[in-house]
């Protein structure tokens, strides 16, 4: 039997929406601009950015079916302004070139895993719940969690999870990951958190918060190319964008912040060689950055949002084309 957990609207508050609005409405409120919103979810951002910009089209983009159905539902009212499409972030340039399009207006990242998936237990996402060792964001193809934890050599295992979890006791965990496995393969999370108890020390699970966050954290990012993906998709992103354009990003934890401040940061710069006396217009700076760092929720928000407490906020403008007629 199918649950009906709700409709999307009051199942999901949008992490920095008002600020979202206020750093990309700039760009997309101008007849026939183009947003792009990569990771759809729930359709929050997407709806506020519709409202604010009442000439825009928005091309909504996630891997996830449900969660392309549920914003799909919730932007029924928008008509063809709204178009959803099934695709990983890092197809954004096909996903616009198949809509006709060579250009993006704003383009908009909440990165991470969305509360959709945080909040249906028989995803695989939550430590807190026993479910499946799922967490595919594309429940239709790819390795599962239970297929990391049951096949990847161990030296994989603690490689995935130093670099992707930041987890300090990476090779003490998959080693009882290994042990166990060779008693009976993983196949439910709770079996997964009860290892990652015994495995990691009692006075780091007393400050370091709940032993299983960081290796669920590195094994959502190992299924679903997270990283990979983020590194692919954001130079693709700031492309497309026209001259003018906008880019904002949500980030949750310091991996993908790091990719793009990295980004962001090398567009902002001049490229001019040292000891040339002028600067050519091909090393000019094509991006300027809108957000000082990166912002971070009000103490309200994070309050009131609990999800929004670990978010850090970057955008950039786009301020010179670097390849052909940009409008």
């Amino acid at each position: 039997m199918t649950v009906d957990r709700g409709e999307a609207a009051d199942r999901h508050v949008p992490v920095l929406r008002d600020r979202i609005v206020d750093l990309l409405a700039p760009a997309a409120r101008q007849a026939g601009a183009v947003i792009v919103d990569g990771t759809l979810g729930m359709g929050g951002h997407a709806q506020a950015l519709l409202e604010a910009c009442p000439t825009a089209r928005l091309i909504g983009i996630d891997r996830d079916r449900e969660a392309l159905d549920l914003a799909g539902a919730r932007l029924a009212p928008y008509g063809s302004r709204f178009i959803g499409v099934h695709a990983v972030y890092d197809e954004l340039g096909d996903v616009l070139a198949d809509q006709g399009l060579d250009h993006a207006d704003a383009v908009l990242f909440d990165l991470g895993v969305s509360s959709l998936q945080l909040d249906e237990g028989d995803r695989g996402f939550a430590y807190a719940q026993d479910a499946p060792l799922d967490m595919r964001m594309d429940q239709g193809s790819g390795l599962t969690a239970a297929d990391v934890l049951n096949t990847y050599a161990v030296a994989d295992l603690t490689r995935i999870l130093r670099e992707f979890g930041e987890e300090r006791f990476a090779g003490r965990v998959a080693a009882a990951i290994g042990r166990e496995r060779d008693r009976e393969p993983f196949s439910s999370s709770g079996r997964l958190v009860e290892v990652l108890r015994s495995a990691i020390p009692a006075a780091s699970q007393r400050t370091g918060g709940h032993p299983a966050k960081r290796t669920f954290q590195a094994l959502r990012i190992e299924v679903n190319r997270e990283l990979a993906a983020w590194a692919s998709a954001l130079p693709e992103a700031i492309d497309s964008l026209a001259v003018g354009g906008r880019i904002a990003v949500l980030s949750y934890h310091s991996l993908e912040d790091r990719i793009t401040k990295r980004a962001l940061a090398k567009g902002a710069v001049s490229t001019t060689p040292k000891g040339m006396p002028v600067e050519l217009p091909e090393h000019a700076a094509y991006l300027r950055l809108l957000t000082r760092g990166a912002e971070e929720a009000s103490a309200d928000e994070q309050l009131a949002n609990p999800r929004s407490a670990s978010v850090r906020l970057r955008a950039a403008e786009r301020i010179r084309a670097t390849k052909g007629p940009t409008r």
